[in-house]
């Protein structure tokens, strides 16, 4: 398959909500387990679900704050998005991903109303060296799935808790379907947790993240998505990924993972 997620039916309901039947395929296998889908394609194909419910003119995806209940289940699953504030300049937007009847990842994205502010505009997140001055980077070896085989990554500046990755994938959201750039982006973003890890993930120590928050201050474009990430972990068993967003333009946001810290038996 040259996609992550076979689209296999979509129902609309009486209320106004959706629901969209998925089944994953071989690229979106996760990386702790080999039975469960890993939460960057998982993020992609929500975020791509919360973009095509209800789209307006003029108003974009600002904030998007997932939650992950637990395992992703590998195989077919259901997302229902459904409108749960509306309004003419911003929205709130909830998909509810669900495995064999139970939820495994709920998203609430604030669609905002666009205008032209350039006159204002200012940033201090600043630009970075962008991923074709940089060497082909193998570091992401250290994990095994379907989706870390799927992904191209670039770097030469990174350590341990610290450091700039390009992460780029030329598979498709879902099958036969053109994938948006800000789609693909996205789903792409998770992967920070394991770009910079203050340990190796065969020995000793898991970190998963129980969340994924990201704050988008400009639409993202391209195919590159640049991860200047940041993890630490405290003293009582709860750690935290951020990371500076990029594409090949500059920057466009930010992300943060809460993660939990466990021995691996």
């Amino acid at each position: 398959m040259s996609a992550y997620y076979t689209l296999l039916r979509r129902e609309q309901h009486l209320s106004g909500s959706v629901t969209a039947h998925y089944r994953s395929n071989i690229h979106a296998q996760g990386a702790w387990n080999p039975h469960e889908q890993h939460m960057a394609p998982a993020t992609g194909i929500i975020c791509s679900e919360l973009a095509q419910f209800l789209p307006r003119e003029n108003m974009r995806m600002g904030r998007v704050a997932l939650d992950i209940f637990g395992l992703i289940g590998f195989g077919e699953f259901s997302i229902t998005t459904r409108m749960i504030r509306a309004g003419k300049t911003i929205e709130l937007v909830e998909s509810e991903m669900q495995v064999n009847g139970k939820t495994c990842v709920s998203a609430r994205a604030w669609k905002m109303m666009t205008q032209d502010t350039s006159m204002i505009a200012g940033l201090e997140d600043n630009r970075v060296t962008t991923p074709e001055a940089l060497p082909v980077w193998q570091g992401m070896g250290c994990w095994p799935g379907g989706w870390i085989k799927s992904i191209e990554t670039r770097s030469d500046e990174r350590r341990p808790g610290k450091g700039l990755v390009w992460v780029k994938s030329k598979v498709d959201m879902v099958e036969d379907q053109e994938t948006p750039d800000f789609i693909r982006l996205l789903g792409l973003v998770d992967g920070a947790n394991g770009i910079v890890p203050r340990c190796d993930p065969r020995e000793g120590w898991a970190f998963p993240n129980l969340d994924l928050q990201m704050h988008l201050y400009r639409q993202p474009q391209g195919q590159w998505l640049g991860l200047e990430a940041t993890q630490q972990y405290g003293f009582d068993g709860i750690g935290l990924t951020s990371a500076i967003l990029h594409d090949e333009v500059g920057p466009f946001g930010r992300s943060e993972q809460i993660l939990t810290l466990r021995r691996r038996e």
